[in-house]
């Protein structure tokens, strides 16, 4: 496949321009799937961990077009791919033809994507702490010709993540600016005493805003605020 470097790159410089805006996660979706339009890929599934959940419970964090959800929500459910393959020491790029896995009569998500038309499956990982991840999927309509494709969908990914993630972290936010400060300056290693030399404001303030913190995501205790902070994309 031919593709045009120039008009590639333009195309992210689009992504992250809008990103500065405001706009929804599911306008970068719109976006990041025009740009990828040449190879093609005709579905963008992002899941992550279910902050509430076990170790292995994942959630389709955002999908468009929003027909491929049930692909998305299946794939959640399933265990492939998830905390126990990447317990195998699995490369954090998987690149696989749908059809060919040899797993598709014990696997719904494939036979969901075969149903809509989707013949190959990239998968791009983002480590989090305690071995949960963010796990970007993009679906193409035809089977890749070689390594090269997928290498490119994976250099697409890697590209405009920080901005998927930022928009994630919005659309499913629970926490406010300053509890998330506050947990983005612990996580630095910051005492309450040095986060609120920082922030300008006394030290009760920045005990106040870790224990609403705290609350809001279900814990007892900073760590665990910190690491289920880090599983919505917060901080």
């Amino acid at each position: 496949m031919i593709w045009d470097y120039d008009k590639w790159m333009y195309a992210f410089k689009v992504i992250h321009r809008t990103s500065r805006h405001n706009v929804s996660l599911q306008t970068i979706l719109i976006d990041w799937l025009a740009a990828l339009r040449e190879f093609p890929v005709e579905a963008i599934a992002v899941l992550g961990p279910e902050p509430f959940g076990g170790d292995d419970d994942r959630q389709a964090l955002c999908v468009h077009p929003p027909i491929a959800e049930d692909v998305a929500c299946a794939l959640a459910d399933s265990r492939e791919f998830g905390v126990r393959w990447r317990g195998l020491d699995a490369p954090l790029v998987a690149w696989q033809h749908i059809a060919r896995s040899g797993q598709l009569e014990a696997s719904r998500w494939r036979v969901l994507a075969l149903a809509h038309g989707f013949q190959t499956m990239v998968r791009v990982e983002f480590p989090l702490p305690a071995n949960r991840a963010f796990e970007c999927f993009m679906f193409s309509p035809r089977e890749l010709a070689d390594r090269s494709d997928a290498a490119m969908l994976v250099w697409s990914a890697l590209n405009v993540w920080p901005v998927v993630k930022r928009c994630i972290a919005q659309a499913h936010a629970c926490l406010s600016p300053r509890e998330r400060q506050c947990l983005m300056l612990a996580f630095n290693g910051l005492t309450a005493r040095e986060s609120a030399d920082q922030m300008a404001c006394t030290e009760r303030t920045v005990n106040y805003h870790l224990a609403n913190a705290m609350a809001k995501l279900k814990v007892d205790n900073k760590l665990a605020a910190i690491q289920r902070a880090c599983w919505i994309g917060a901080i």
